[in-house]
């Protein structure tokens, strides 16, 4: 029996991101039935293999019922949530749409390309540019379905403890959030980054090199690591330089630095690089193709890859990149309570991006989050607003984990609590004595959960990973770009879909630990995460189609693609992706008139001209009404979009998007429900720490000025 064995799910339509849901619970052990879903497409037959197809009388027995379409389609067919409702008055309820289920632009037409225009992520994707004339793309593998599908799951599995609830989530938001730290600064007053490069572009913390067999990509981010790295590079005389010897200076001069290191670089092959700079004790990848993991042998040591025949083939298919692994302990479930969480208690030593992104969701579920830190600095996410968003409605203790009372504490802690969420380098909370056997020895009730950048076992376990130079090693970066372009790192796109998925496992392990008492362990992976989103590409690769770099080009529809506009790196995106759209493109372009009797083959074999003609109606308009007055003629399209632009977009004002923060506004969740949310403002650093003593431990104001006196708290 899986984690979420005796689970009773219900997915309903043909749409992907509900393929993606439930894709997930099936991973992890629930009972998935499926109402007419798509399986035509490698992907589809992917996300729903091993799913029952059932009829509606299974929704009456569902726990979860998960139905993708815009609402009026939704309504027309009798699916909308309370159409749902009174065939199942208990079962929680999450609606998919692309804009959601309420609002302006909730029937408006959208597609992969033009959501993440929509939602700003386009403008972020692969960093900075040279040259602002190159057009913003989506990723490769349909990740708007992903991110979505990830959202759902998320919300569902926690909204099952509320019984009735309703979940609206949108493609367009759950994306929006991907980029928490922009949305924050814009939601704070602050303006969005220019897309043009300035300086190093955050090369010096992140950057690729071409090797002789492809690239690398490092991060000698540290002063300590740059120094190695150097060293790795043979100790060049240039690596003396006083133009080079602090960060400030090696972002000054990037572009001679960037220069000099390729001209290493091209000696050696990537691998080679990666390893070297790993002995250092630097972090570092080579940009894999998709292929190349297939035969990893990390991958294959944690068992990560399923066969299974798709198309008629036998392939590898993702696993679940969890780790799960369960122990006997007493069945408690979350004290009733308007939020889903409510009387959890999250112990969390995490930092930067995906763990407190994962925590912040379990805070805004009405989970009691305690963030553990450092003296001094804290999380490095106090340096700019990203603490200031993720860090919501939780208490903020300090503890000087090299003292031996600190770890006393944190002891003390985790025995009272439910969840420890930690994601150190592989071995640090064991020699702290804070691991999981430790810390379930104190209490057998504790689910304990790591993520790491390749999980705890295997041959690359010890790896020293960040999430943007994973995106490297799967071989996202690598497609994520037009093929006349050198890959870019991009924006740490893992980090937050990861904290999507660890939200969700926390979520589901506290279901099963309140059925049965069975208490998990989770080793999460956040190289078998990215890769699990890369279904699409690793599929392609074994089918005989191996993906390539294409930019916005698409090989299922065309038009396909964005063109300049009026005014500053301004840019409209459409996608045709059925006749009918395209035929209403052709009436509202009307160059393009003459055309609207081409067929799919046709429009490919004359896409230059139409490509031209776009471009010639789009270069003298503004991209916003240009791309509103073709939504209105029925054709999926959206204008790019910056941070600043989703703050004043009404569309997300009147969902609730965004919540109030003194005077400003912060970015909510990626969905709506009929609990709510819990906000709150973050902690300063250690402000909560006599109170959590205090309250949770019981400790006197002697007691704990004694601690402090002897360093505990730094």
């Amino acid at each position: 029996m899986g984690l979420l064995g005796g689970f009773r799910v219900v997915q309903i339509g043909d749409g992907l991101a509900a393929a993606v849901a439930g894709r997930l619970f099936a991973d992890i052990g629930a009972e998935l039935g499926c109402i007419d879903a798509a399986r035509a497409a490698p992907l589809a037959e992917y996300l729903n293999l091993d799913k029952a197809s059932v009829g509606v009388e299974a929704l009456e027995t569902a726990d979860l019922i998960i139905v993708e379409g815009n609402p009026a389609a939704l309504r027309a067919e009798g699916r909308d949530a309370p159409a749902l409702r009174r065939q199942n008055a208990r079962a929680a309820i999450v609606t998919i749409a692309s804009f959601g289920q309420e609002c302006p632009r909730a029937h408006d037409p959208a597609s992969d390309l033009t959501l993440f225009y929509a939602s700003g992520i386009a403008r972020l994707l692969t960093g900075q540019v040279d040259d602002p004339g190159e057009a913003p793309i989506r990723p490769v593998g349909l990740q708007s379905a992903f991110i979505g599908g990830l959202a759902a799951a998320c919300a569902g599995m926690h909204a099952i403890a509320t019984p009735g609830a309703v979940v609206d989530v949108s493609i367009e938001e759950a994306l929006a959030t991907m980029a928490m730290t922009e949305l924050a600064n814009a939601g704070l007053g602050g303006k969005a980054r220019s897309r043009k490069r300035v300086s190093d572009g955050n090369g010096a913390t992140v950057t690729i090199l071409p090797a002789s067999d492809g690239y690398a990509a490092i991060s000698p981010r540290e002063d300590r690591q740059w120094a190695a790295w150097l060293k790795v590079m043979g100790s060049p005389h240039w690596g003396a330089e006083p133009r080079f010897a602090t960060k400030p200076d090696r972002v000054a001069n990037w572009d001679a630095l960037h220069a000099l290191m390729s001209a290493w670089s091209r000696q050696h092959a990537k691998q080679w690089i990666a390893d070297a700079a790993q002995d250092a004790h630097v972090p570092s990848f080579p940009l894999r193709e998709p292929a190349e993991q297939l035969s990893s042998p990390q991958l294959e040591g944690r068992g990560f890859w399923r066969e299974k025949t798709i198309a008629g083939r036998r392939v590898k298919t993702p696993g679940p990149p969890f780790g799960l692994s369960l122990a006997q302990g007493q069945a408690k479930r979350p004290e009733p309570g308007a939020l889903p969480l409510a009387g959890i208690r999250v112990l969390d030593f995490s930092w930067v991006i995906a763990g407190p992104t994962t925590t912040r969701y379990l805070a805004a579920m009405g989970a009691e989050i305690i963030k553990i830190e450092a003296p001094g600095r804290g999380d490095p996410g106090r340096a700019g607003e990203l603490h200031t968003v993720l860090g919501q409605a939780k208490k903020g203790i300090v503890l000087d984990l090299k003292k031996p009372e600190a770890v006393a504490i944190a002891r003390d802690l985790a025995a009272r609590a439910d969840v420890v969420v930690e994601n150190f380098a592989t071995g640090v909370m064991d020699r702290l004595g804070l691991g999981a056997a430790a810390l379930r020895a104190l209490n057998p009730n504790l689910i304990y959960l790591s993520a790491s950048g390749m999980g705890r076992t295997g041959p690359e376990a010890q790896a020293v990973a960040y999430g943007t130079l994973l995106q490297c090693y799967a071989g996202f970066a690598g497609l994520n770009r037009h093929p006349e372009i050198a890959p870019r790192v991009g924006f740490a796109w893992l980090d937050p879909m990861c904290g999507l998925m660890l939200a969700f496992i926390v979520a589901a392990a506290l279901w099963r630990r309140g059925q049965d008492g069975k208490v998990a362990r989770v080793d999460f992976s956040m190289i078998e995460a990215m890769l699990w989103t890369m279904a699409e590409p690793l599929l392609a690769t074994q089918l005989g189609s191996p993906p390539r770099p294409m930019g916005n080009d698409s090989e299922r529809h065309c038009p396909h693609g964005a063109w300049r506009c009026a005014g500053e790196d301004s840019w409209l995106s459409l996608a045709a992706t059925s006749d009918d759209e395209w035929r209403a493109l052709c009436a509202a372009v009307p160059a393009l008139a003459a055309m609207a009797g081409l067929d799919l083959a046709a429009r490919r074999e004359q896409r230059r001209v139409i490509d031209a003609v776009i471009a010639d109606w789009a270069r003298s308009r503004e991209a916003a009404p240009a791309a509103a007055e073709l939504r209105r003629a029925g054709v999926p399209a959206a204008a790019l979009t910056s941070s600043t632009d989703l703050v004043a977009d009404p569309h997300l004002r009147r969902r609730g998007f965004w919540d109030a923060h003194d005077k400003a506004v912060l970015p909510g969740l990626p969905w709506r429900a009929s609990f709510g949310r819990a906000t709150g403002p973050a902690p300063g650093l250690g402000a909560d720490t006599d109170a959590v003593l205090r309250e949770v431990l019981g400790l006197s104001a002697d007691n704990i000025a004694g601690l402090r006196a002897s360093g505990t708290f730094g």
